[in-house]
């Protein structure tokens, strides 16, 4: 009979690192100086290093108003897997927002094997334009990572948080 070593008890003993499992998204929406405003329709989704959609975050959009009429104009989401969705998505859709600062939760990234992604950012107003803002970021066994970056009209400053 084989006894395991003193070496491989101590390995089973002791927690493996953790991939990442939570954090934060921050997006600036803001203010335009237009007579005719409408607040935009936003999409948030994370991307791996090829460009493949792999988690919708949140998609802000006017769902009781116009249902999902402007949504392929977040023409990038849609492509990449927004046309599949049927909104609402719960946990994922929500209204549209006012000129802000706002904070979504990001969770269940502990399915997502560590290596290189890109948070993505996509907004489309009417009568307005449409941007889209990356903010590249890496999931690593038990290491924090973080990014940000900024759109220049429709979008404003972006940052992701991602805890281990």
């Amino acid at each position: 009979m084989r006894f395991p070593s003193l070496a491989a008890l101590i390995a089973l003993a002791l927690p493996a690192p953790a991939l990442a499992n939570s954090g934060t998204v921050s997006v600036e929406i803001p203010k335009q100086a237009v007579r005719n405003y409408r607040k935009p329709y936003v999409a948030v989704w994370i991307e791996d290093s090829s460009g493949k959609m792999v988690k919708n975050v949140v998609v802000l959009h006017d769902q009781a108003r116009l249902a999902n009429r402007w949504l392929p104009d977040l023409s990038t989401w849609w492509r990449e897997g927004g046309r599949s969705m049927d909104m609402p998505a719960d946990g994922i859709s929500s209204p549209t927002r006012a000129p802000g600062r706002y904070k979504f939760g990001l969770s269940g990234l502990n399915r997502l094997s560590p290596g290189k992604y890109s948070l993505v950012v996509e907004g489309s107003r009417e009568h307005g334009g449409r941007e889209l803002v990356k903010v590249p970021f890496r999931i690593q066994r038990g290491r924090a990572s973080s990014g940000s970056a900024k759109g220049s009209r429709e979008v404003g400053r972006v940052s992701v948080s991602i805890r281990p």
